[in-house]
């Protein structure tokens, strides 16, 4: 296994579902699944998610990131023999689509603490934090979210080195950073960081 195959394959197939679920949440289809995932429940008085955190992005993300994985590794064993013989794990492309299933919802699950933690906090969906250093604290961590729990439910399954743990929380913080820019020009997110 090289942890650098891994790794860019990890980068394109959430960028995959990632469009995705640009496109189904753009879309009218899923708008009634737009429930709110805490369901107006309360911790000391603050909303446990918010408005933002629905069951639609678990309904998109986590097939998506399943058939991604399937499509991408169906490709890459078409045309290099074995997953193996590319550097990325041994499994059938069959085990990529319900490792990829496991990864969308861990990608998905990642937000929620980040999302509890701010409601907590008194920050609104979608707004900044006050002082310049939980500002950035919380920037950062925005980005990296997602990420940490796809790399936990990832690890539960697959070794997991720590050259795919940098990887992915450099190079996948710069492309969540890339979506929300994108979601904003969209019109679909209310800012751009």
């Amino acid at each position: 296994m090289n942890p650098w195959n891994c790794t860019f394959f990890l980068l394109a197939t959430f960028t995959l579902a990632g469009v995705a679920q640009v496109i189904w949440l753009k879309s009218k289809c899923l708008r009634r699944c737009a429930t709110p995932i805490d369901g107006g429940k309360t911790f000391r008085g603050r909303r446990l998610f918010g408005e933002n955190k629905t069951w639609r992005g678990f309904m998109v993300m986590t097939p998506a990131a399943g058939l991604a994985f399937w499509g991408l590794a169906s490709a890459i064993q078409a045309s290099h023999g074995t997953l193996e013989e590319a550097g990325l794990w041994g499994l059938s492309p069959t085990m990529y689509a319900l490792l990829g299933l496991w990864c969308g919802f861990g990608f998905m699950a990642g937000e929620l603490p980040n999302s509890f933690l701010k409601r907590q906090l008194g920050i609104k969906p979608g707004e900044m934090a006050g002082g310049p250093i939980s500002r950035w604290a919380l920037f950062i961590l925005d980005r990296c979210d997602s990420i940490l729990g796809l790399l936990l439910a990832l690890s539960i399954f697959v070794p997991t080195s720590w050259e795919i743990w940098v990887g992915m929380l450099l190079i996948g913080a710069g492309i969540h950073w890339l979506f929300n820019v994108v979601l904003y020009l969209m019109r679909v997110k209310s800012r751009p960081a």
